[in-house]
Parts: structure tokens; C-alpha cells; sequence
């Protein structure tokens, strides 16, 4: 989440900067800002809210700075305040930060015991202030400054520097979050898309982890973290009219891929009181449905929506204590359906046109059950049948093989059971404090995810001739690895199944043999030690076994042929959400 740009060159940069970060609204923020530097001071304009909250704030920036930068914050460690939002300023340097820093709480406590003082909550201040005392203290440059301070930080971050020592340069850092440097003519740029950077140059540069750019007019230099140059030729974008109605993506499944954090933001925003860290009521259709008589849930969906009702029934059941079932459309319509009154029935489909699941929506009310719709266009024909609706608004899905709308799904249905359960019972909190910050870091979790890119289509291009994949998975992660299966069939037309890892030794595991793909799920969750039983048989068959875990899950690593690291969410319903990234990649 959130999205930076800046500029070093020649023009007067304030108006290009807002319009830099115009054309990255689509990522979901909450309050924007912009700094520059002109006549060696840094001058700051920073509002919550909007980018049109932020634009009558720019005249008092002068006009004739031609270095600056800009960002739009989405709220993790603080409220969406003007104190809170970027850039930060202190000791002649302004910071942005995209990402979240693990361990800012300990360099803070310890930056405190030095005599430093805070005046936001974020953990982007805590990098400043801990950039600028290692400079005081050792008397250091600003890049010797930032790569020292580098040691000390832990966690995901694209950083942007620049200091009134150094006014014609900018210095970048990335690890974990994406930045592209736009290649001018005595100016260059950057920004956290490369969509937002072809208005100005059609060459970029995209920073790696671990590596540092120092950008003036005239060049862009890189290095390791540890200060090692790096040579990179930059990659010439190719973008035509087609190609910037998807964001500069070549198809439309990749740009809804990249649409998920911003979406997922959007859905937070309307579904949660951040100020009060509660679940907004009234943003659930619980007024139009008989909550006491529901006693069991019947999901019914087709295809990829079947896949994320499955994962739903996980925690609607535990959350709720009633029975719910999840069945295919298609066969639910035509059997006798044991279903009452005391039924609440969830249709879930993207379109919303659905045939099957909209002729079981009839069937249903026949029976007397409730019904409630989870689609993505209004006035559909299964929302109109309903009784009540709850609309994803996840934005036009134009690619044919869902992806936003398949973690859309899980996650509406997840806060809709929070919703349901603390409706059904006051007396208890189910919106707990660890849900709320899971949520919150949820957008910038999916973008790390979505950077992975570069490593699965490095291991795309050592599997490119398989015949065959399988994917298994436990507990969530079993529908989760069936959708994967789906994925990769309705797109590569590569044989691919998808089971639950129990279910192997019972017949699966005969296809096994040393030209096998398997796509092994295990995050640390209450199937982890039974997942990993499940890998280990398939490794004694010489399976090629890719491995989808967490980040520091060297257990795991070990045993599988590659490895796709993952940010892990503790709530295991967000955590699916996070997991079906690489597999839509």
C-alpha cells in the first residue's frame, strides 16, 4: 500500500509530485503529503484524507523547487493524522516510507534511553530519527548514515531520503516494497508504480532488496546495503493506450492481481471503525435478515467463488458455533436439499448472473430460508433475488480467471461472521484488537506477497514443461491449494489438481515420481506438523516439491526442492488471503 513519488531535475516539481501521486490513488491511503528542498531548507505540506485536502496546501510550498518527493500513507502504527502522515522532517532530513518496520518498537525504546524524542506514532519516525543519530554520532554521511542504520532495521521498507546537505539528490532504499526509478534527461524520477512514471520517460530502473539508489538530475547510481556498486541496465517500458487501461500491465489478470492491496484497503475502510477499532454494523445487511432464527449456514457458489466459500466455512462455523455447509451449485439445485426456515442461505458470485447458484437461490426461498447474496455488481440477478445483499465492491474483475475476486470474497465473508457473531452475541468480542492490526497490515502484507513476482517466474520458467502439477494443503489451505489447481489449468492448460494433504496416502500420492510438481501449502497454523508429514512423504517419492511457507521457515525450506517465501498474517483467514497471491502469480 500507500504510494510515493519524486522528482530530481530542473522543473518546478510541487505540481508534478501531486500529479505523481494523483495517478497512484488507486493504492488506498488515508492522508498524502509532499516535501522539497529550495535555498537548503525542507519545506513541508502534509494533510489527512485526500489528495484534494492536500492541493489547496501547495501554495505554500515555493513553486520553484526542483527537488521533492511525496506520499500517500495507508495507517498501520498510528491514526490517519496529519502528524502521523509522511514525509517526516527532523535534523535537515524528510522520510517516506512505504512497509512496515518489525522491530520499530525496540529501536524506539532504545533511541529513548539515547535522549531522542517522537512527536508521531509511526514506525517510519523511529527510521529518521534513528538515521539521523547514527549521522550525529559517528559524524557519518547520509548514505554511510542510512546503510548503518540498515543493520538495525527489520522488516519491509521502500525508503526515500533527501537532506539539506545534499540537495540535489535523493537517496532510495527497498527491501520488501516495491520502487522504480524513471530514467529522464537531466532529471530522473521514482515512484512505488511504474504506471505513475510514463507521463515523464519511458526507461526505468526497478530497485532490488538489499540495494540502495542515489538519484541526481544526471545519474542514478546503485549499491548493496553493504555498499557493494551494482550495474543495472534499465528496462525499456512499452505502454500503448490498451496497455494504460491496465495500468501499464500486459493482461488484465495481472493488473487485478496488483489491484488486491487497494481494493482489500477499501474494504477495510468501509467495514471498520479505525478510530474505535470496531467492526461498522451498519455496513452489514443485518437488518434485512432474522438473526435468530439462523441455526446453519448453506454456502453455495461455482468455480473459484466454490473455492473461497469453502475457505469461509472454516471460521463462519468455529466463529459462529453452527453447522455450515458449502456445496457446488450446480449439484445443490438439483437434489432435496434438507433446508428450512432456520437456514441462511449465502449465494456467492462474482457476476452476480450466476445460473446454477441463482436457480438454488429460488429453490431455497421455496424451503423458506433466508438468503443473502455476496456478489460484486449491484442489481445483479442473484442480488435482486436475495433478501439481502452484500456487495464486495471490489471494482470491474475483466479478467477471466478471478483472482481479486476470489480473496474479496474470503475476506467479506470473514468480517460479515464477525459481524453476524457479535450481532447474535453482545456479551463477547469477536472484533479483537490482534483482527484489527492484522487487518491493517493486511494491504502492504498482500503488496510484499505481489513482490514476489521475479522469484515465481524464475521457478514458472524451471517448470514450464511439466505435464502435471499437484497442490495440497490442510485446513484452509486444502480449498486454497484446490483454487491454486484451478488457477494454473484455466491459464497455463496444464493438468492440475488440487488435495487435502491427509488425502495422499489414500491414492493420490501414486502419481508421485521424480517429474512431479507439487505445490505444498504449510504456514505455521494447527496443521503444520501434519503438513509437514504429508511433504515428507511425497520428498521420499522424489517429488519436485515447490514449498509455500513463511519467511524464516527453514524446517520447511529444507525438505522441498523450492521455496516461495510468504508474509504470514496470525489470523488464518487473512493469512489465506496472503497465500493466494503467489498462487494466482
Amino acid at each position: 500500500m500507500c504510494g510515493i513519488f519524486g522528482y530530481v531535475g530542473k522543473r518546478g516539481c510541487v505540481q508534478e509530485i501531486f500529479k505523481g501521486l494523483s495517478v497512484l490513488e488507486y493504492r488506498g491511503y488515508d492522508s498524502a503529503g509532499i516535501s522539497v528542498i529550495f535555498d537548503r531548507e525542507i519545506h513541508l505540506a502534509k494533510s489527512e484524507g485526500k489528495l484534494a485536502n492536500l492541493k489547496p496546501l501547495l501554495e505554500s510550498l515555493p513553486q520553484g523547487a526542483v527537488v521533492g518527493m511525496g506520499h500517500t500513507r495507508w495507517a498501520t502504527h498510528g491514526a490517519p493524522t496529519t502528524v502521523n502522515a509522511h514525509p517526516h522532517v527532523h535534523g535537515g532530513l524528510a522520510l517516506i516510507h512505504n512497509g512496515i518496520i518489525e522491530n520499530y518498537d525496540d529501536i524506539r525504546t532504545q533511541l529513548k534511553k539515547e535522549g531522542v524524542s517522537f512527536v508521531s506514532a509511526t514506525d517510519s519516525e523511529v527510521a529518521l530519527k534513528l538515521i539521523v543519530t547514527r549521522m550525529k554520532e559517528g559524524g557519518l554521511t547520509l548514505q554511510n548514515a542510512l546503510m548503518k542504520s540498515l543493520e538495525e532495521i527489520r522488516g519491509s521498507f521502500a525508503f526515500a531520503l533527501m537532506s539539506v546537505e545534499e540537495p540535489n539528490v535523493i537517496y532510495l532504499a527497498k527491501q520488501g516494497s516495491p520502487i522504480a526509478i524513471g530514467i529522464g534527461e537531466g532529471e530522473n524520477f521514482f515512484a512505488s508504480d511504474a504506471l505513475s512514471l510514463v507521463s515523464y520517460t519511458k526507461k526505468a530502473l526497478f530497485l532490488q532488496d538489499g540495494e540502495i539508489a542515489k538519484i541526481a538530475p544526471d545519474s542514478v547510481s546503485l549499491c548493496s546495503f553493504s555498499g557493494e556498486t551494482v550495474k543495472r541496465f534499465p528496462t525499456q517500458l512499452q505502454w500503448s493506450e490498451t496497455s494504460i487501461e491496465k495500468r501499464g500491465f500486459k493482461h488484465f489478470m495481472l493488473k487485478e492481481i496488483h489491484d488486491q492491496p487497494g481494493m482489500v484497503a477499501a474494504a477495510i475502510k468501509r467495514y471498520v471503525d479505525q478510530d474505535k477499532k470496531t467492526l461498522n454494523q451498519s455496513a452489514f445487511p443485518l437488518d434485512k435478515l432474522d438473526l435468530r432464527k439462523i441455526d446453519n449456514i448453506q454456502l453455495i457458489a461455482c468455480g473459484t467463488a466454490y473455492y473461497a466459500a469453502s475457505v469461509a466455512r472454516y471460521y463462519l462455523e468455529s466463529t459462529l458455533g453452527i453447522p455450515c455447509q458449502v456445496e457446488l451449485a450446480h449439484e445443490f439445485r438439483y437434489r432435496q436439499a434438507l433446508i428450512n426456515a432456520n437456514t441462511l442461505l449465502i449465494a456467492v458470485s462474482q457476476s452476480g448472473e450466476t445460473a446454477d447458484t441463482l436457480a438454488s437461490v429460488v429453490y431455497a426461498k421455496t424451503k423458506g430460508a433466508q438468503t443473502m447474496a455476496v456478489c460484486n455488481v449491484q442489481h445483479s440477478s442473484i442480488a435482486r433475488e436475495c433478501q439481502a445483499q452484500l456487495y464486495m465492491e471490489a471494482g470491474p474483475e475483466i479478467g477471466v480467471a478471478s483472482t481479486k475476486a476470489f480473496t474479496s470474497m474470503i475476506l467479506n465473508l470473514y468480517l460479515f461472521g464477525l459481524a453476524l457473531a457479535e450481532a447474535r452475541d453482545s456479551e463477547r468480542t469477536y472484533f479483537s484488537g490482534e483482527v484489527f492490526n492484522d487487518l491493517m497490515a493486511l494491504p502492504i502484507k498482500l503488496e510484499q506477497a505481489i513482490d514476489s513476482f521475479d522469484a515465481i517466474d524464475q521457478l514458472a520458467y524451471k517448470y514450464h514443461k511439466s505435464l502435471s502439477c499437484l497442490f495440497i494443503g490442510r485446513g484452509m489451505c486444502f480449498p486454497l491449494a484446490c483454487e491454486g489447481a484451478l488457477k494454473l489449468k484455466e491459464i497455463s492448460y496444464i493438468h492440475a489438481e488440487g488435495f487435502a494433504g491427509g488425502e495422499l496416502k489414500h491414492g493420490p500420492i501414486a502419481l508421485v515420481d521424480t517429474q512431479m510438481a507439487i505445490v505444498a501449502l504449510a504456514p505455521h497454523d494447527a496443521y503444520y506438523e501434519k503438513m509437514l508429514s504429508n511433504i515428507e512423504e511425497v520428498a521420499a517419492r522424489h517429488g519436485k516439491i515447490i514449498g509455500l511457507g513463511e519467511l524464516n521457515d527453514t524446517r520447511l525450506h529444507e525438505v522441498c526442492t523450492d521455496y516461495i517465501a510468504c508474509p504470514k498474517a496470525s489470523i488464518p483467514a487473512l493469512n489465506a488471503i496472503i497465500m493466494a497471491i503467489p498462487l494466482q502469480i
